[in-house]
């Protein structure tokens, strides 16, 4: 199968907005975003970020180039402020090229954020 731009989605939460949390928690989605899929950085296109309007301790793009997301776009916005939603949430979709077909590709929901797809298979 050739190559095709696919994208990828993800989310975490934090238990506190403090710099710790928001990067171990972005590098653990980011990095079982690509293991779950056997994507390498090279295949990145972009990354966009959004985080609820609670989290201010820092931007999730930050903690990406600790992962080695340096060559890649990264952008960052707070998520929409819907009264209910889940708090300090960190949202990611993922841009890239890949030889998988879109249903092949694993999303990713961990810790609070688990309960936002439950339609997805773990």
């Amino acid at each position: 199968m050739p190559s095709s731009v696919r994208a990828l989605r993800g989310a975490t939460t934090v238990d506190a907005d403090t710099v710790r949390e928001i990067t171990e928690r972005t590098i653990e989605l980011l990095s079982r975003m690509l293991e779950s899929n056997g994507a390498q950085l090279d295949q990145l296109i972009s990354v966009l970020f959004t985080a609820t309007p609670d989290l201010t301790a820092m931007f999730p793009a930050t903690a990406a180039r600790e992962l080695g997301f340096g060559s890649v776009p990264l952008l960052c916005a707070t998520e929409i402020n819907v009264v209910g939603a889940t708090p300090r949430c960190i949202r990611v979709l993922v841009h890239l090229n890949t030889e998988q077909s879109r249903d092949a590709l694993h999303h990713v929901y961990l810790h609070g954020a688990s309960q936002l797809r439950d339609d997805l298979p773990d």
